[in-house]
């Protein structure tokens, strides 16, 4: 046979061989999130009943079928509340352009029921994006949610004072298609610096999460 002819008989085996190893033997590579804290395993949330700013039900059954970014505040908040939201509004249109069948949404829930009406909470989240969910309710039903997300809230003041502070985790929670607790991302702390979660952290790994 024309030595040409093997070099070439060769060389396409060769190339063939490179192909199969690249689809079948090589792993694939993959992007892993850079600032999301995942917890050891997705979390069932319990079962709950909430009221939106819309003045309807809202239950676990609304995170269905979305990613959620959920917060934990209330409206008379005097920084790192309306930080966040204003640094979820920020990112949001980017969120919404990432190419996945579930869709992203951002649910603020508020742990002031006394104060946080559900015509206060329309007006507030309103202020940020009318796209954005308000909820509350009893602190019955608040309580077994914020530990079921992973975060804590507890009333700093007496209630009696009007102008009382709630102390409040200020995490942002996702929380899966399946209606799972999947991770969170914390606050980022510099000295002399609002302790929040950074929404490009947020918006850079978010397009990862939603993907897998």
């Amino acid at each position: 046979m024309n030595q040409r002819i093997i070099v070439g008989v060769v060389a396409f085996i060769a190339l063939c061989a490179g192909v199969v190893g690249a689809l079948y033997i090589a792993p694939p590579s993959t992007s892993e999130p850079s600032y999301f804290q995942a917890y050891p395993t997705p979390r069932d949330i319990n079962s709950f009943t909430l009221t939106s700013h819309t003045d309807k039900a809202f239950t676990q059954e609304d995170l269905k079928g979305h990613w959620s970014l959920v917060f934990l505040g209330y409206t008379f908040c005097p920084d790192i509340c309306p930080t966040t939201m204003a640094e979820l509004n920020g990112i949001f249109p980017s969120l919404q352009k990432i190419n996945t069948e579930h869709s992203p949404q951002v649910v603020f829930v508020s742990v002031d029921p006394k104060r946080d009406t559900t015509e206060r909470l329309a007006q507030y989240i309103g202020f940020f994006n009318n796209s954005f969910v308000a909820v509350t309710g009893e602190h019955t039903q608040l309580f077994p949610l914020a530990r079921n997300l992973g975060m804590m809230y507890s009333m700093s003041d007496s209630t009696d004072n009007p102008n009382y502070l709630v102390d409040h985790s200020a995490s942002v929670v996702v929380v899966n298609p399946q209606a799972q607790v999947v991770g969170r991302f914390k606050p980022h702390r510099e000295p002399g610096q609002l302790a929040i979660s950074d929404a490009q952290q947020i918006l850079h790994d978010m397009p990862i999460l939603m993907s897998e």
